[in-house]
């Protein structure tokens, strides 16, 4: 009978064998999971997936209460073949000894009575649809079994989770107890791969405790950094949670054991504000041997993080911030030969790592020092490095900084329209949707304008200026020409083809807007597409699916062209742009649209775009007698009845003065 139980019972198999554990569907989460209103920054060289990266709290739904995975258990009782056993009852006698035979060890492991009566209390507390008033009686009866010996239990998973429990949702109190009985072993704790998460809560959720935690990890910070484990916990303090000071805490490791022997770490106030100035603050007032010996300690501890780029380090914010300030402070180097040696050897020993940098608001501003002030070859080696990225970087707010300022600087256009223009442009159904997209198709035709671009991302894109006007040698208007052409014919033969469904798309519209006024060349295809749009009987009969000019952003997209540019709050008047004729577009308007959906459009939506339509063509003078009269007899004595008979529709009399000035 053993013989046969054991024949028909799945063993599992080995870790190595078994692939990868598969997880539940993402549920969501409650309001306090929720709380956490920041998130770091991924890099873009990180291959897309969904988010598999659950934390431990988070895994405890496929753990039963003692512990052992759920799913596992079902795959060793169900077999792929199930057959029917000769005794019915060999399985259930097996398993009760399966089950005393796990008993017996977990028995035996040390704290088990504790584990056993925390589980019990933590298969309550942690329940999502309960009460506040009981989950805080859970809660307490949690504290009360783990208390005194959090310290001891904490490096194990399943107890792990039960701390992180009492964490997330206990009040400031139990918070606090927690991190004080841990106090001393942070530095461990961060190196284990389920207490980890368990730091990384007290980190957020204990404001009062942060700064000595941080403190723990003083003397060790470039280690953990390139630690498996700990990396994410420092990197997520570092970007999310911690001030200045704290931050400056982390840094304070980089700039070398004197540093480190021979500055304040109290925590006065004064000590505080010199922290916050970071590698700035440190070398103020220092003699000259002591800046050069603090530079060199810098820049060996970034060579052993660039060394090892598997470790992921590269890619952490801390990284990029002690990256920047050793390239700020080489500012402070008299020799001018010596500065251009140190800036040189330092991108040589990160020119391969740059695309994991360009994320971050540091990373980001690094590479585009490395951009303005390289020779063209070091240029060549940055896009080269960024090209297989350029669709994601265009949609990073800080990212997209990098590829602009490639555009502005390098004078090979050739290059830039090949490897960045070329990629942009051929992402744009899939940019136009995001802000960040948007900004990076305009750029293209339209570079640092007020109209999408705030004041603060043009000052940063100016910060390269002023090493732009002496590293490159080609008028700026020259190159901004030439990168103008190189995209404006693929983004015409884009709207020749998506027009019609980008339009609908308030954001897209004002891609539109920007490329018909803005890009060079023949504008006749991508017209003719927008107007056979509108083109349709008005209004539409299907409701799903509206007529383009009852959508108010397609209005003003159709109204902008006729127009021919933008209105000015300044001058009160439209800026017209010296690419794009509106005259042109009211001729195609008139033949492609016709008389009987133009006329149908004054009794809807469309007042005041046929008022622009009518204002365009009176403008255009002597030289337009021929699409006057078309209007003119469109708007007969009859149709200016019916339309007088709605004079009190807004926007109904100014149409009626634009027609009656129809000559």
């Amino acid at each position: 009978m053993p013989g046969i139980s054991a024949k028909n019972t799945k063993k599992r198999p080995a870790p190595s064998q078994q692939g990868p554990k598969s997880k539940k569907a993402h549920v969501e989460k409650n309001e306090q999971s929720n709380d956490k209103s920041k998130k770091r920054s991924k890099p873009v060289t990180a291959p897309i997936q969904k988010d598999s990266d659950v934390s431990s709290e988070e895994e405890d739904e496929l753990v039963g209460e003692d512990g052992v995975d759920l799913e596992e258990a079902e795959e060793m009782e169900v077999d792929s073949q199930p057959q029917v056993p000769k005794d019915p009852n060999a399985a259930r006698e097996s398993h009760k000894a399966q089950r005393a035979l796990l008993d017996q060890r977990r028995a035996a492991k040390p704290h088990s009575v504790l584990l056993t009566e925390a589980k019990t209390a933590w298969s309550l507390a942690r329940q999502k649809n309960v009460s506040k008033g009981q989950r805080t009686k859970h809660i307490n009866a949690l504290m009360d079994i783990i208390r005194g010996h959090v310290k001891e239990i904490v490096f194990k998973h399943d107890a792990s989770r039960i701390v992180q429990t009492v964490v997330k949702y206990g009040g400031a109190k139990e918070r606090n107890e927690i991190a004080l009985e841990l106090k001393g072993r942070y530095q461990e704790l961060a190196q284990n791969k389920y207490s980890k998460f368990l730091v990384s809560k007290l980190i957020r959720l204990c404001p009062n405790h942060r700064t000595s935690i941080l403190k723990e990890f003083q003397g060790s910070t470039r280690r953990l950094l390139l630690h498996r484990e700990a990396s994410s916990v420092l990197a997520d303090a570092f970007e999310l949670y911690a001030n200045a000071y704290e931050r400056s805490l982390l840094l304070r490791d980089f700039y070398g054991k004197e540093a480190s022997l021979f500055t304040l770490t109290s925590g006065s106030d004064e000590e505080k504000e010199q922290s916050k100035k970071g590698l700035k603050g440190l070398l103020d007032g220092v003699d000259k041997e002591r800046r050069r010996r603090t530079l060199t300690a810098v820049k060996e501890n970034l060579t052993s993080i660039f060394n090892n780029p598997d470790k992921g380090a590269v890619s952490h914010a801390i990284v990029h911030r002690v990256l920047w300030e050793y390239l700020s402070a080489l500012g402070g180097v008299e020799d001018e030969a010596e500065r251009e040696k140190l800036r040189r050897e330092l991108f040589e020993s990160c020119q391969d790592v740059l695309a994991e940098m360009v994320h971050t608001r540091d990373g980001s501003r690094v590479v585009r020092e490395f951009i303005a002030t390289g020779t063209a070859k070091d240029r060549k080696i940055i896009v080269k490095a960024i090209k297989p990225h350029v669709e994601r970087m265009s949609l990073d707010e800080e990212a997209q900084l990098v590829l602009f300022t490639a555009l502005d600087v390098i004078d090979d256009t050739k290059l830039t329209s090949k490897s960045l223009v070329s990629d942009i442009v051929g992402s744009a159904s899939k940019l136009y949707t995001s802000p960040q997209g948007r900004r990076s198709l305009i750029y293209l035709v339209s570079p640092r304008t007020r109209r999408h671009f705030t004041p603060a991302q043009i000052s940063l894109l100016a910060e390269t200026d002023p090493i732009r006007a002496q590293t490159s040698k080609k008028d700026e208007q020259t190159r901004m020409q030439e990168i103008r052409k190189a995209a404006s014919e693929p983004l015409l033969a884009w709207i020749s083809e998506h027009g019609a469904e980008v339009l609908r798309d308030p954001g897209g519209s004002l891609v539109l807007g920007e490329i018909m006024l803005h890009a060079d060349g023949d504008k006749s295809a991508a017209s003719e597409a927008l107007l056979k749009a509108i083109a349709t009987p008005y209004p539409s009969q299907d409701p799903a699916t509206p007529h383009p000019i009852s959508l108010p952003h397609a209005s003003r997209l159709y109204k902008l062209l006729l127009q021919g540019g933008h209105f000015s709050q300044q001058t009160k008047t439209v800026v017209r742009s010296e690419l794009f004729s509106p005259l042109d577009f009211a001729q195609k308007f008139i033949d492609i649209v016709g008389q009987d959906a133009t006329i149908s459009l004054t009794k809807g939506d469309g007042v005041f775009l046929v008022t622009a339509l009518c204002e365009t063509v009176v403008s255009g003078g002597d030289k337009n007698k021929s699409l006057q009269k078309t209007l003119r007899t469109w708007f007969s004595t009859d149709v200016r009845k019916t339309l007088e008979a709605d004079k009190e529709k807004r926007g109904m009399s100014t149409l009626l003065t634009q027609i009656s000035a129809l000559s």
